[in-house]
């Protein structure tokens, strides 16, 4: 955008993905500044009950649809996404992921949308080399082979939004690391970890860790970027790295819910890989952990937020608070019982 341009602060927009646990939370976000908001919907859309925003049907392997959704709109914030530890789940995984993003792009671009918000995944960067730091200028994952698909979705996403960038459309793309907090209607994988260690449900722990951000800083980070974030750009928004140890004994902190006794190293994790995922596809229930999640697990742990610092004035809260607050979500939902809480506060 060039100098001197005034973006409204009210103003009509597209949220898609809208009912996910990014989605939930950036409805939100955008009626508490304002915003008149069109939620597009696929499936559930529980996350948006009681929220005065409109609700449009639509999927992004649709480009009708979006066209139809998009329409009279001047900003789209572009969440939707399917996130997978478990290979391309038949080609749905590079569908959604690649061919949607493009169809967004174009969407946006023939409806004359403003600006377009991109939604990536700190996944479609390279994490090697793991003992330097990680900022906006790492090559992507689709660049060396063996990546898990869903990380190569992510880039060639990425790419596909740059394709219409060239041809005119105004967007701005932002990477966030692991997603958490309140306001999880469908159970994010992350989420589900934390309520699982609340209620003393994990059998153990794995080492490793990730880079974990709150779902509201990532809602800040994508409003900024929205704002006076620079076309073509990346930001990486993440928080701060913690061990998945190091999550227990949060959550141990505010619950007393002792953490599981045994860590399993990733080495012997990974030996019995193929026999949880097989044991999942039995019972028809997601795998406690696969090989492609083993390996996120020993990610790149220095993010650099620098760039979404000092351009989107991008400030994560404490992990510690993070953790809390989905915490109490949890209870005030009912997915925790209503004393879950008192040790931590004794």
């Amino acid at each position: 955008m060039g100098p001197g341009v005034i973006i409204p602060r009210v103003m009509r927009v597209v949220v898609t993905g809208a009912s996910g646990h990014v989605g939930a939370n950036l409805v939100r976000a955008l009626r508490e500044r304002g915003d008149t908001v069109r939620a597009l919907v696929h499936r559930n859309e529980a996350a948006l009950d009681g929220l005065d925003a409109e609700r449009v049907r639509g999927d992004v392997l649709d480009a009708d649809s979006l066209v139809r959704a998009f329409e009279d709109a001047e900003r789209v914030y572009h969440l939707a996404a399917l996130i997978s530890i478990d290979g391309d789940r038949g080609g749905a995984v590079p569908a959604i992921n690649v061919r949607g993003a493009r169809n967004v792009a174009e969407a946006a671009l023939t409806t004359g949308v403003r600006r377009l918000v991109h939604c990536s995944s700190i996944h479609a960067f390279d994490q090697k080399p793991l003992d330097q730091p990680l900022d906006e200028t790492r090559a992507r994952s689709d660049q060396r082979p063996r990546h898990p698909s869903y990380d190569v979705s992510k880039a060639r996403g990425e790419r596909e939004v740059r394709g219409v960038i060239e041809r005119g459309l105004d967007a701005v793309i932002v990477n966030p690391t692991a997603v958490v907090g309140p306001n999880d209607f469908q159970s994010s994988r992350m989420g589900r970890v934390i309520l699982d260690l609340a209620l003393g449900r994990l059998p153990m722990l794995i080492a490793g860790g990730f880079n974990w951000v709150d779902v509201r800083d990532v809602c800040s980070g994508i409003l900024a970027a929205g704002d006076r974030g620079r076309t073509g750009e990346n930001y990486l928004l993440g928080g701060r790295y913690a061990s998945v140890g190091e999550l227990a004994a949060l959550v141990k902190r505010e619950t007393g819910t002792p953490t599981p006794r045994f860590t399993s190293p990733i080495w012997l994790a990974l030996m019995g890989a193929p026999f949880v995922v097989a044991a999942g596809r039995i019972t028809g229930r997601e795998p406690l952990y696969t090989i492609e999640a083993l390996r996120a697990l020993r990610a790149n742990r220095e993010i650099s937020t620098a760039k979404a610092r000092a351009e989107l004035g991008f400030a994560p809260r404490p992990l510690e608070r993070t953790v809390r607050d989905t915490l109490e979500w949890y209870v005030k939902t009912g997915r925790l019982p209503s004393g879950a809480l008192t040790c931590a506060a004794a």
